[in-house]
């Protein structure tokens, strides 16, 4: 498979103190089925729909710390270091610098100057999500940030992103885009947001029907954040699950209304 445009989200995985519990949920939530943990990457574990891979977990390092479990999205590059280098010129920071994995590809994590998380992956063997936009994969990506304007700022110097902000003064909302296709979203936190939530990349996962999969969620432990909430794009609604990952699911088919204007700022 050809390399992906740089920028373009190929992959994401989390970490999460108990794996079982994890796969349990998720495969309730989404009809995930998962590969063997690979021991020789610190029991990194594939997901699986329709068997193909959609994403992946991993317990924490030995005397690592538990943390706060979190998806983490990785974008697209086609040369880690370069990449990296960009970041840090952009005014971000390397968490882990760039390293090879295995045959695999070649990884990094990184945050922007309001500390949203994200990794890049230069792919190897492993290209990236086997499926997506399909029910039980990653369908789409906001960057949920307290500092819209940092953040508008910083990827596009990373990743040549064109940005497209919506005419709407209710949201504060814009949309990075490689030529014409849009491959992540800027959202502006309220002030309703609590303020120990801090600026993160929130994940959306497709599924066939919103609020049946919300009843899921709800059975399995999760909890409801925000909706289930019908829009242009599709009904969506977020959550956070039982070991606090937020994540959100939507079902594009469910859209309603014409999609608002937007307006190239940069």
């Amino acid at each position: 498979m050809a390399a992906q445009p740089e920028g373009t989200p190929v992959w994401a995985d989390a970490m999460f103190t108990d794996l079982e519990g994890a796969k349990s949920f998720y495969g309730e939530v989404l009809g995930w089925t998962f590969g063997e943990s690979s021991t020789e990457y610190g029991n990194y574990t594939q997901a699986y729909r329709d068997g193909k891979a959609v994403a992946a977990i991993v317990p924490p390092m030995p005397g690592q710390g538990p943390g706060q479990s979190a998806w983490v999205l990785y974008l697209a590059s086609l040369d880690v270091n370069a990449t990296a280098e960009r970041i840090r010129e952009a005014g971000g920071a390397l968490l882990l610098e760039p390293m090879q994995v295995g045959t695999f590809g070649s990884m990094a994590i990184a945050k922007d100057p309001a500390g949203v998380v994200f990794g890049i992956w230069q792919g190897g063997d492993h290209t990236g999500f086997e499926l997506r936009d399909a029910p039980g994969s990653y369908g789409w990506a906001e960057v949920f940030t307290r500092d819209t304007a940092a953040a508008n700022a910083f990827f596009p110097k990373v990743f040549s992103y064109k940005v497209r902000k919506l005419v709407d003064d209710n949201v504060d909302y814009s949309v990075f885009h490689l030529a014409d296709t849009p491959v992540l979203g800027s959202m502006g936190m309220t002030p309703q947001v609590p303020a120990e939530v801090q600026s993160f990349i929130s994940v959306y996962f497709v599924v066939d029907g919103c609020d049946a999969a919300a009843e899921r969620v709800a059975k399995a432990g999760g909890q409801l954040v925000f909706g289930p909430i019908t829009t242009p794009f599709g009904r969506f609604a977020s959550f956070v699950d039982p070991q606090g990952a937020a994540f959100s699911l939507i079902d594009p088919a469910a859209a309603e209304g014409e999609p608002p204007a937007t307006v190239e700022v940069a």
